[in-house]
């Protein structure tokens, strides 16, 4: 007698179920994370899509990567992931993944060759550009010289830090737990960098981008662009109050860190570099356009 095995009966996956309360509302592109055929399954309670997705969570490996406005290599640059970023993918292609940033939850493409499996940072380089050797002596060949970035599974070896890929010098680099207090002299190791748009420190960095990396290395999480900026920093100072170091100061599309009472700290694309030049020829450069220049101005703490 044969006998037959019955197919086992395999249960279908439970559903994701929502309700929309009223109507569908829009929401800002930049950090929803919201396409014509798909979005974040986050926002379905307050916007209707066609389908929703779950992020997957992951790391962004290359020194930096681009975030870019669509899937093309020509593409206009938003942000920019550096080493160690996490990126929350939503949808991807052959090349390309679209999701949003973990730090400041900006929305874009990202290509896929920069993002791998999460992985937890275990270090911060702060130098401009860290010599990575190819042991634990400082006069031993150097292999490769690492910007600003995350360094993975580094472990102490005296005086360097041991990666995969060879030896950071500690001076060179901080545990990620480890925060600045001053963010203007974070921002000051920047000086000379070249002014690109949407860079975050790669190889360039603009505006809001130094502001945003100066406060994230100090625990101070802020918003990717000047429009958000000027209303999540700090609070608002009157006018009548005296600039200081440290203080922001925002222009139509710009925004830059005051050095002391006098000087602003700012990348721009007048120089096409990060200065330090007096407030007062900034703002004489910019009444050309704008007859009060100064939208606003914000301190964080007392």
């Amino acid at each position: 007698m044969n006998v037959i095995d019955t197919p086992t009966r395999i249960a279908p996956p439970e559903r994701i179920r929502f309700k929309l309360e009223g109507r569908s509302v829009a929401l800002d592109g930049r950090v929803h994370a919201t396409r014509g055929d798909l979005a974040d399954v986050s926002l379905a309670g307050v916007l209707f899509s066609a389908h929703y997705a779950r992020a997957i969570k992951l790391t962004c490996v290359a020194a930096g990567a681009p975030l870019l406005s669509a899937p093309g290599a020509t593409a206009q640059a938003v942000s920019e992931l550096l080493r160690g970023d996490i990126f929350h993918a939503l949808d991807f292609t052959t090349d390309w993944a679209w999701g949003f940033c973990g730090h400041d939850g900006y929305v874009g493409y990202v290509r896929r060759e920069a993002l791998d499996a999460l992985e937890e940072a275990t270090h911060r380089i702060t130098a401009p550009c860290a010599p990575l050797f190819s042991a634990a002596d400082i006069k031993a060949p150097v292999v490769d010289y690492w910007p600003r970035s995350a360094v993975f599974a580094g472990e102490e070896d005296g005086a360097f830090i041991m990666t995969g890929e060879g030896f950071i010098h500690s001076r060179h680099a901080k545990t990620i737990g480890e925060k600045e207090t001053d963010w203007t002299a974070v921002a000051e190791r920047y000086l000379g960098q070249p002014y690109i748009w949407g860079g975050r420190g790669h190889r360039g960095v603009d505006c809001s981008g130094l502001v945003q990396v100066a406060l994230e290395q100090c625990g101070i999480s802020a918003p990717r662009d000047t429009d958000l900026q000027s209303e999540g920093i700090g609070s608002p100072l009157p006018g009548d109050v005296p600039l200081r170091r440290g203080d922001f100061v925002f222009f139509p599309g710009h925004v830059g860190i005051m050095t002391d009472g006098d000087r602003l700290l700012h990348a721009n694309a007048h120089w096409m570099a990060v200065v330090v030049e007096p407030l007062t020829d900034v703002v004489a450069r910019l009444q050309a356009e704008h007859a009060d220049p100064i939208i606003a101005r914000r301190r964080i703490g007392a």
